[in-house]
């Protein structure tokens, strides 16, 4: 009889290192996607963008804000582009400065579909899975205008939505981003197809769960299949209401995200991200077995601010491979570092989220500037 003398595996912490796809996270920290309107009308990412996430290229992987794949996906004002090249150039910058502090960036591709407006996307096409509005008011340059009714997709002009994913990624990559998160959650474009509720087609992308989520399998399969699976995340948000798009029947939310884990699974994709309330509950894991690969979750948004406690618990415990975190990461470019050493906290100054300029976006001091 043989005995292995082999030690037990240690359980991993919020600092340890982690794979996804070919690059190597130093720590298990994510910084969350988060909207800053800093790029002026032009979308193009400037010096002080660069900035902000050099920075904060400590965490282990920085998901960039929502970047538009095409003009007319545009969300709202001052948000980046990856459009075009002059776009891409500015990406690049950014990317550089990442890199040249040793840290990973993915740019996240983000497509309003409805949640949308002509006064922000230079008057083109407001386009949706289902001619249905959202119930509510956006912000656009001349003051706030309820949402527009959006245009039913037709199949080619869906087909076309899932070529300008691949070419935003491939630009992307070019630019040096070490890969691309698509956003299929938050009640956008992909979302919307997800849900029966802001998709009532009758065609090959509605109708059934699984036909509602043909769309996104659709998106990231040309994504990975352009750009190596290994340089593709998933961002999904099942069972939260934003803009008007309502998954309230759970039998049915785990027919659609259940069908599409099962046929992403084989692409064996970087990870997936999961914002819900209860990472640790029986839908977020069951979604994860049948992906079977690297999750990232995150409550924080919804739950207030995501603490030192909570993120380390949820490695620790086993609930996901890394945490997305995001005010805590606005406020400290260096929450690695005070995260790993108890360290006191910069708070957050909210009302300086979306307004433009440095201040509340560079000028959060650093520990030894405190």
């Amino acid at each position: 009889m043989s005995v292995s003398t082999s030690a037990p595996s240690a359980v991993p912490s919020l600092f340890s290192p982690l794979s996804l796809g070919k690059i190597e996270l130093a720590n298990r920290i994510v910084m969350a996607p988060l909207t800053r309107i800093r790029a002026g009308s032009s979308g193009i990412p400037g010096d002080l963008m660069a900035e902000y996430y050099r920075q904060r290229a400590s965490v282990g992987l920085i998901i960039s804000e929502g970047t538009y794949p095409d003009h007319a996906s545009q969300g709202w004002v001052g948000a980046p582009g990856i459009a075009t090249d002059e776009q891409a150039a500015g990406w690049q910058k950014v990317t550089e400065a990442v890199h040249a502090e040793g840290g990973h960036i993915f740019l996240q591709i983000m497509h309003a579909g409805r949640a949308n407006h002509p006064d922000i996307n230079g008057g083109r096409r407001i386009l949706a899975p289902s001619a249905i509005a959202i119930d509510g008011q956006t912000f656009t340059p001349t003051g706030q205008q309820p949402f527009a009714v959006p245009e039913a997709m037709t199949t080619a002009e869906v087909r076309a939505a899932v070529q300008d994913h691949v070419a935003a990624a491939r630009r992307a990559v070019e630019a040096g981003a070490d890969g691309v998160e698509i956003h299929s959650a938050n009640g956008y474009l992909l979302h919307q197809f997800l849900a029966p509720g802001a998709n009532q087609r009758t065609d090959e992308y509605g109708g059934s769960p699984h036909n509602r989520a043909r769309f996104v399998v659709d998106v990231v399969t040309a994504v990975a299949d352009a750009v190596g699976p290994e340089r593709v995340g998933l961002r999904i948000s099942p069972e939260i209401v934003l803009s008007d798009v309502f998954e309230t029947d759970r039998d049915d939310v785990l027919a659609t995200y259940g069908t599409l884990m099962d046929q992403l699974r084989p692409l064996r994709l970087a990870y997936l991200s999961v914002l819900h309330t209860e990472p640790g509950g029986e839908l977020v894991q069951e979604l994860r077995r049948r992906f079977d690969g690297k999750l990232l979750v995150n409550s924080g948004f919804l739950g207030g601010q995501s603490t030192r406690e909570e993120a380390m618990r949820r490695i620790e415990d086993g609930h996901a491979d890394a945490v997305v975190v995001g005010r805590a990461v606005i406020a400290n470019p260096d929450l690695v570092a005070r995260w790993q050493n108890g360290h006191p906290e910069n708070e957050p100054r909210p009302e300086l989220f979306y307004a433009p300029g440095a201040e509340g976006y560079t000028d959060y001091p650093f520990l030894q500037t405190a």
